[in-house]
């Protein structure tokens, strides 16, 4: 008996914890290089994010033109740069169900819940297209 209880212990505290702190910029690299992900805030549609190799991405608000830029981890935050030159910060954890994102640079706590992800690009018509 004694060791039934050792051994669901043991297979307990081997399980890892599904949001164990904020993700490094090697585990958030990890996770979403390849893929495209979309992204709710208080359950309605916000934006898609495409991480592209060597820290580049492609984001598009709903309804918006796509932004292209790159991201960097500096003191456990991931700082995004667009074409606005001043980056934009944000922590990443793993929830039950994909990322959460809190941006940090407003002091606002903006919560960003992963509803999806897929491996096809962002659809970004070029500039001027239909005129």
């Amino acid at each position: 008996m004694c060791r039934i209880i050792s051994l669901l212990m043991l297979s307990l505290t081997a399980v890892p914890a599904l949001a164990g702190g904020p993700l490094t910029g090697d585990e958030l690299d990890a996770y979403t290089r390849g893929k495209t992900l979309s992204y709710s805030m208080s359950g309605q549609e916000y934006g898609k994010e495409q991480y592209l190799p060597g820290r580049r991405v492609v984001w598009a608000f709903s309804g918006d033109a796509c932004q292209r830029g790159t991201w960097y981890e500096t003191a456990g935050e991931i700082c995004f740069v667009y074409d606005d030159p001043e980056p934009k910060c944000w922590t990443f954890e793993k929830g039950e169900s994909g990322l959460l994102a809190t941006f940090l640079d407003d002091g606002s706590g903006t919560e960003l819940t992963e509803v999806g992800q897929s491996e096809t690009p962002l659809s970004c018509p070029g500039p001027d297209v239909g005129a």
